[in-house]
């Protein structure tokens, strides 16, 4: 191969795998939205900001296993959970029958031309959603609660706070890495 006049003896060809790359995003925020009579939700400007490089991906939604609100996955965040989940041996009932209650309902949308996502039907009913909605940035994950059902979670005596985190904390240093 000649370059600038002179031949080069051995050429190199570099290959940039992006798929490699790994985002990590931990989400934050506690709005309060609106759900319109069809079932439609404006993201927040937050948290579209905060989702900047993977909006366009889209998102996938599903019953949450612990509470009774929505989770809102950016595809991403979902393909991790899948891969995860296609790591269990659906051999074994009751790992098959995990697999089928969890995607029982994940439905994959997408923002409209004016940042709108359209929330299924029969996932706003589970999560007995209403106009009034809290829209949370939890971690990886983007929860949809009824403000009705949000506030008495928060107020719940289910549980001592200050106890969990000491049981579920307490033993992870400040300073320790992954």
């Amino acid at each position: 191969m000649e370059l600038c006049g002179k031949k080069w003896e051995n050429s190199y060809n570099f290959t940039l795998n992006f798929s490699a790359i790994v985002v990590m995003i931990s989400l934050l925020g506690e709005y309060d939205c609106k759900m319109d009579a069809k079932g439609r939700i404006m993201l927040p400007n937050g948290l579209k900001k905060q989702l900047e490089a993977l909006v366009h991906e889209g998102f996938v939604v599903n019953r949450d296993i612990h509470e009774p609100c929505l989770v809102l996955y950016p595809q991403a965040e979902w393909n991790k959970v899948s891969k995860q989940l296609s790591k269990l041996n659906r051999f074994i009932k009751k790992n098959a029958l995990f697999i089928r209650k969890f995607n029982n309902g994940a439905t994959p949308i997408t923002l409209d031309g004016t940042g709108r996502l359209l929330i299924p039907k029969t996932l706003f009913k589970t999560a007995s959603l209403e106009k009034e909605i809290k829209v949370i940035g939890n971690g990886e994950r983007i929860e949809i609660w009824s403000t009705k059902n949000y506030e008495q979670m928060l107020e719940s005596e289910e549980f001592d706070f200050s106890e969990l985190a000491e049981e579920v904390m307490g033993d992870i240093s400040p300073d320790a890495d992954d």
